[in-house]
């Protein structure tokens, strides 16, 4: 049986008659990473927040780590950036980590392995002001990674990092993963989620619309086939298929079978004398799945934010 390590039941935050998270439900399990997509004022920062105890929710509970949220054992298994990072201006990277540190009774040893980790070891000495904003999300991930917490919550940790940056981080937070952490990852990158994260929780309007595998989320495969003459190809396709389970667009078939049957098709195909020019098997990606379930969403009022600001 698989360890869970979060759990919110019907958890809610209502701000007057606007609801910031309305009634979510998900689980998150020990050793995976979690994606937590949404769009903006969807209510992803507001319920990571009620996850660390930071806001109390309206109704609904959380267990986190076998606790309530705020719980000093749940406190000290957990490390967090959410929003933007906030250190002291005038100290460097490396003083305000020690800080950190010791506030949390942590050696020094674990303040250079996690500037090591996020790649800052060498710009540890210098101010904090001076930081490039990619610098300062890496440091809010190395404060986050202080005493090798059990749980992980990132908050858009990829924000403000260059392209090679971006892909140092997420090879970081699947390293970390493989090593037993957990981690709640918050992105807006769709391509980034789908590349490292095992499930996926989708929120909007402050409602958890699905929680699932990328895969399941994505559905099944499909075959993308171009031939001429078009309604010899249909009447063969649909023989092997079904008739259900092909659409003719813009000339073009979609098949929604096993992609293993394109070899059989394209025998068929041939034997009929059908030319063929194309047969490829097609996926919807994440962001296709993301913007079908959230169409309705793109909309976001400025009541929305406000709640997602907080």
């Amino acid at each position: 049986m698989r360890h869970t390590i979060v759990t919110t039941d019907r958890l809610t935050k209502r701000y007057g008659p606007h609801s910031a998270a309305d009634a979510v439900s998900l689980t998150v399990y020990a050793g995976e990473v979690y994606g937590f997509l949404g769009p903006n004022g969807a209510g992803k920062t507001t319920t990571l927040r009620m996850l660390l105890g930071l806001v109390r929710p309206t109704s609904g509970s959380v267990t986190i780590l076998g606790h309530a949220p705020g719980h000093p054992a749940a406190v000290s298994a957990t490390g967090a950036l959410v929003e933007g990072p906030g250190f002291y201006p005038y100290l460097s990277g490396r003083a305000n980590l020690r800080v950190l540190a010791r506030y949390r009774r942590i050696g020094d040893h674990a303040v250079d392995a996690a500037l090591e980790r996020v790649d800052l070891s060498d710009r540890g000495g210098d101010p904090f002001r001076t930081y490039s904003l990619g610098m300062k999300q890496r440091l809010g991930v190395a404060a986050a990674l202080l005493g090798e917490p059990e749980l992980l919550i990132l908050d858009e940790p990829t924000n403000g990092l260059d392209p090679a940056g971006m892909a140092d981080m997420r090879r970081l937070i699947v390293d970390l993963a493989k090593g037993g952490q957990t981690v709640i990852l918050s992105s807006h990158l769709l391509s980034e989620v789908e590349e490292i994260c095992d499930r996926v929780g989708v929120i909007s309007r402050g409602r958890l619309l699905a929680e699932s595998t990328v895969t399941e989320l994505r559905g099944g495969s499909t075959l993308y086939v171009r031939a001429r003459p078009v309604d010899d190809a249909l009447a063969i396709a649909m023989e092997i298929a079904g008739d259900d389970a092909v659409r003719l667009v813009d000339g073009g078939l979609w098949l929604d079978v096993d992609t293993e049957m394109a070899p059989q098709l394209a025998r068929r195909l041939v034997e009929a004398d059908v030319a063929v020019h194309e047969i490829k098997p097609s996926e919807r990606s994440l962001e296709d799945v993301f913007f079908d379930m959230t169409s309705n969403d793109e909309i976001v009022t400025s009541a929305d934010q406000t709640e997602e600001a907080r």
